[in-house]
């Protein structure tokens, strides 16, 4: 039995019906883009999200970047941003001609290190992004303290945290404007891309939905200078049958969790993820990590598993960025888990034996 890093099939096998059924809806209205099923997912997932506004938009990495558009950062601008995450978060800095301030995450959770912050605030700060990394929430408490002390927004990184929590409240929910990617992997994956922005700020959510669709209210009259990135209607009606099944799917995620958690503790040269007090983890990816990770992936594919590196490479020492002059050792937390980490595989249908799979083949390198 090989076991692969991805399987959509347990997912969408049952659900076939019910999304041909919408895409069909939408084919035969005869209306494509900002219609009926946008208007209808976005009251939904406000409702999931526990937010007032969602506006749906073409990826992840433009909710983000029409998020920091909204919130009028200006070039030179300094945004604090985790030094270990996905290079979208840093991307979205960029396009508004931010600087990104790079802030070491907590070694145990992997996600920005409250204590951390503000060591990293100057006078062009102007807002801190934290990343739900993973699928686990940050201590936001402590990041909003900060940011409510030195007079800062905050826009989430929620791309790999639908339906996390931190004491009770869920991501997405704390910051000024939140950005969350659709992305087909994702916990919540459309068929393409596709994203949001969430926020409970009325101002914001005028400003964004204007943004998305040419900086325009009214067809053909332009208020600002904006984007064209807006939600196609065939994606919206996918995500509103797959919005039905996401707490369901979430709990398969909690549980392979658990199973892995079982079968793999007790490794010495292995470390597990680990869940801050407070926070919930909605296992995103279930990422182990060993300084013998390339052996250990070499070894798991002979034994017909898949795995993936997420991310070899963290943002300050990409070419990208080779123009902030960032040398290697500047941020070793971050370097340390880019050297060192590995996804296991991880989606919802993954059965025990599955796990067991992964688990035999994982204990037989180490022993």
């Amino acid at each position: 039995m090989s076991v692969p890093f991805l399987s959509f099939s347990p997912q969408h096998d049952p659900i076939r019906e019910e999304v041909l059924a919408a895409i069909a809806n939408v084919y035969d209205k005869q209306w494509y883009v900002l219609g009926e099923q946008v208007k209808a997912f976005e009251a939904e997932y406000n409702t999931f999200n526990h937010v007032a506004h969602t506006i749906g938009v073409a990826n992840g990495l433009d909710a983000l970047h029409l998020a920091l558009l909204a919130l009028d950062v200006q070039p030179g601008d300094e945004v604090i941003v985790p030094s270990n995450t996905y290079i979208a978060t840093w991307l979205a800095v960029s396009y508004v001609g931010g600087v990104p301030v790079p802030v070491e995450p907590d070694s145990h959770t992997y996600n920005l290190d409250p204590a951390k912050l503000e060591a990293a605030i100057t006078p062009r700060t102007k807002g801190i992004m934290p990343v739900h990394l993973y699928g686990q929430a940050c201590e936001m408490g402590p990041i909003m303290a900060v940011a409510k002390k030195h007079g800062l927004w905050v826009v989430e990184d929620n791309a790999q945290a639908q339906g996390a929590a931190w004491e009770g409240g869920l991501t997405g929910t704390f910051g000024n404007a939140n950005g969350t990617s659709f992305y087909p992997g994702k916990n919540l994956g459309a068929l393409g891309d596709a994203g949001a922005v969430t926020t409970n700020d009325a101002t914001l959510d005028a400003k964004i939905r204007t943004l998305r669709n040419y900086g325009s209210q009214q067809k053909y009259y332009n208020e600002v200078i904006g984007q064209n990135s807006r939600l196609d209607e065939l994606q919206a009606a996918v995500l509103r049958v797959k919005l039905q099944h996401l707490q369901d799917w979430t709990s398969q995620r909690q549980q392979i969790a658990a199973w892995y958690d079982s079968q793999l503790g007790g490794i010495a040269d292995l470390v597990l993820p680990i869940v801050a007090t407070g926070s919930t983890h909605v296992y995103h990816l279930y990422v182990v990590r060993t300084a013998r990770r390339a052996a250990l992936q070499q070894h798991l594919t002979e034994a017909g598993v898949g795995t993936l590196i997420h991310y070899p490479v963290p943002p300050h020492l990409q070419q990208a960025y080779a123009h902030l002059n960032i040398p290697a050792g500047t941020f070793p937390i971050a370097e340390e888990i880019a050297d060192t980490a590995l996804s296991l595989p991880m989606w919802p249908g993954m059965s025990e034996a599955q796990v067991e799979k992964v688990a035999v083949a994982v204990r037989s390198f180490f022993s």
